[in-house]
């Protein structure tokens, strides 16, 4: 089982497990950010630098259909660099992924944080909320809560079996990535069925990478009174907190 087919030149074909969950015909923004933080970690890589920030800005509507990815650096450096990353589908460009590399070090004297860890999911049960959405990426997707979740805020571990790319080893990083989007579906303050609330970018930070294969996401959700809404989560690995996330939503009645 797998997110993407790889058919050479930088073209990947989504498997039916990337399908959104607004629109049967698009692309779960997920898969889509993991594969391109996937392209970034390929994109020359250097040992000595490591992604910082990731952020994503999304152009138009991600087509359910083979999609094309791009890469270069935009500004190298000794230790700091940026690196950009294009997704096209359905004949313009619909992600532009921008990430900043930092220099690797031993900090571990320094090393510490002021956010609580969440709860594990090994002792959590299946969630099922999550069958308000449709698509075949929330389907690919298992869901942990450690309370139940309440409009506009929730604590959620998230799991896949899925590969991200077949055939192609993922690092721990960009499976973590392509699941983080799922935060703005996981604390709704209003039926889908009735509102409308997509984000239009994911923003990323990483105080350290990411490890294993799940995702805890301590979401927070708030709609403005002129149609805008954030937002806002604590990421997580089952070590503890690693960084946080961003989205921005234009929200609208259906």
């Amino acid at each position: 089982m797998t997110y993407y087919q790889p058919l050479g030149d930088g073209v990947y074909r989504p498997t039916i497990h990337t399908q959104g969950a607004w629109q049967e015909t698009e692309q779960h923004m997920g898969p889509a950010s993991g594969l391109l933080a996937h392209a970034l970690e390929l994109h020359e890589p250097r040992e000595d630098l490591q992604l910082a920030r990731i952020s994503f800005d999304i152009l138009g509507m991600i087509h359910l259909e083979d999609s094309t990815i791009r890469t270069r650096t935009v500004r190298p450096g000794r230790t700091i660099e940026l690196v950009e990353a294009t997704m096209s589908s359905g004949g313009r460009d619909v992600i532009r992924a921008s990430g900043w590399r930092l220099s690797t070090q031993d900090t571990s004297a320094v090393a510490g944080t002021a956010v609580e860890p969440l709860p594990g999911p090994e002792r959590l049960e299946p969630w099922q909320g999550m069958q308000v959405w449709g698509g075949g990426y929330i389907s690919s997707v298992e869901f942990r809560a450690v309370e139940p979740p309440v409009p506009g805020r929730a604590r959620v571990w998230l799991h896949t079996e899925h590969d991200l790319v077949e055939g192609v080893p993922s690092t721990p990083l960009a499976r973590f990535v392509g699941l983080v989007d799922t935060a703005n579906g996981i604390a709704v303050r209003q039926s889908p069925r009735e509102w409308l609330f997509p984000n239009t970018d994911l923003t990323i930070h990483f105080h350290r990478p990411p490890t294993g294969r799940w995702v805890g996401l301590d979401t927070t959700v708030s709609w403005g009174g002129t149609g805008l809404g954030v937002t806002s989560t604590v990421l997580h690995d089952e070590h503890g907190p690693v960084g946080h996330a961003l989205q921005v939503l234009t929200v609208r009645a259906q």
